[in-house]
């Protein structure tokens, strides 16, 4: 999220007893009540990152994770996504979720006329090609229509950022 002036004002009804919770939670953490919420409600983009990537790590719902983190990354701007993506990924991820997300932000990160973080050029590219379709049919069309960040991590799709197939 942007920090920009705040010129705008939420009220919530809460008890006097989640009140005083919320202010004790807020004074652990070094905050004022209103950014304890909003962090909590609105967290950084880069943790949002950091969640969806590990997210990432589960096999059998590795493609809707990868789906949602194509979502996250095609509604940054620049700055943000510059951000977001600045730290390392979680070093429990498999070969090919490590490329994908990391070809997933260069090509972010082409689009936006920024450079990638230093941490992509560190995840060697996948040994075997991955296909985004089985159809032996369609290998030819995916190996000449795939991003080029995708490409050079093995890795053979017809969309990338901000497309949905």
């Amino acid at each position: 999220m942007k920090a920009g002036p705040k010129t705008a004002q939420l009220q919530i009804r809460v008890s006097a007893a989640e009140k005083a919770a919320i202010q004790r939670a807020a004074r652990r953490a070094g905050m004022d009540m209103s950014s304890f919420v909003l962090g909590r409600l609105l967290p950084a983009a880069g943790a949002r990152f950091q969640k969806l990537a590990a997210d990432c790590a589960d096999e059998a719902g590795v493609r809707y994770a990868l789906a949602e983190l194509n979502a996250f990354l095609s509604g940054l701007g620049a700055g943000e996504l510059a951000a977001a993506v600045a730290e390392p990924l979680p070093p429990d991820l498999g070969a090919y979720p490590a490329n994908y997300i990391a070809a997933m932000v260069e090509y972010a990160c082409a689009q936006r006329r920024i450079a990638p973080p230093a941490w992509t050029a560190g995840i060697a590219p996948l040994v075997s090609p991955a296909f985004g379709s089985g159809l032996e049919s369609l290998r030819l069309y995916l190996l000449t229509h795939s991003p080029p960040p995708f490409r050079r991590r093995n890795i053979f799709i017809d969309a990338s950022i901000g497309a949905r197939v």
